[in-house]
């Protein structure tokens, strides 16, 4: 199908996207990838009025250091995200996530900002982004702020980021030294959206685990951190007796709905299978 008519604006830096949004009318849409948008669009789900494209807005691009953080550009491309050697250096957690989004050409043209705006509970990078604790730079008419991931996601498909705001960066502490990370995924096929997803992120310290932060995909209308688990793994044994223990709390507190293609206890059953082999795979065991 053809989308709806609508008007077009292309930016070329931060401010005037900001100004384009203002002036777009009741309902704007920004254009990142486009691998969301544009399917809705075709099929008039979505008609905005108009639509702010970021393709040309550089200074949204990128991976940086900035201190004890990594700066990723909303506008970055998964493929870019995958190439990067600071990710790998000290958030491979991200790259194993971004690895296992959809196929090459919606690596190519996905942004990472992208998918965490549109805050799918069944994408991936929603609770890798809480279990790393990452921060959220927004953009708008009254200037910057920052969000943390426990405030970002606020619904199915909805965030912090409010009326004439645009996400621009994201800012995640690296995690050097002992820390192991793991993304496990299921999936029925390949390149499909989860099932059930786990993000691990493990601190070992003599033998026990100090810290460990676990997120959960698809597990309810938002990403979820799987706070029980976290509370048992802390102080324990690094042994696969204590993280099976810890990973039977998976599904406390969690509202995974059930569809076409999986039941909500089956749900409950993956969290606990996928946590207890990230966590064990983060551990290093």
């Amino acid at each position: 199908m053809i989308p709806a008519p609508f008007e077009y604006a292309r930016p070329t830096t931060v401010d005037e996207a900001l100004q384009a949004i203002a002036a777009g009318g009741e309902d704007v849409k920004v254009l990142a990838g486009g691998q969301s948008l544009i399917p809705v669009m075709r099929l008039r789900l979505a008609a905005p009025e108009t639509v702010v494209d970021l393709g040309r807005v550089a200074e949204l691009r990128g991976v940086r250091e900035d201190g004890d953080a990594l700066v990723i550009g909303a506008m970055t491309t998964h493929s870019d995200v995958l190439a990067d050697p600071l990710i790998q250096q000290h958030a491979p957690l991200i790259a194993q996530a971004t690895e296992t989004v959809a196929d090459r050409q919606v690596r190519h043209r996905g942004t990472f900002g992208g998918a965490l705006v549109h805050a799918d509970p069944a994408g991936d990078l929603p609770a890798v982004a809480l279990a790393l604790d990452a921060e959220f730079v927004i953009a708008g008419p009254e200037g910057r702020r920052t969000v943390p991931a426990r405030d970002f996601f606020v619904d199915y498909l909805t965030t912090a980021v409010g009326e004439g705001e645009l996400l621009v960066e994201v800012r995640v502490p690296k995690l050097d030294g002992q820390w192991g990370m793991r993304y496990e995924k299921f999936n029925r096929v390949a390149q499909a959206w989860s099932i059930v997803a786990v993000a691990a992120a493990v601190r070992r310290e003599n033998g026990h685990i100090a810290e460990a932060r676990v997120g959960l995909t698809n597990m309810g209308p938002t990403p979820l951190r799987a706070g029980a688990v976290e509370a048992a793994l802390s102080g324990a044994e690094a042994t696969p007796e204590a993280i099976a223990a810890a990973a039977a709390h998976a599904a406390e507190g969690t509202e995974p709905s059930s569809d076409l293609n999986a039941q909500a206890d089956y749900r409950q059953h993956l969290a606990t299978v996928l946590t207890r082999r990230a966590v064990t795979a983060a551990a290093g065991l």
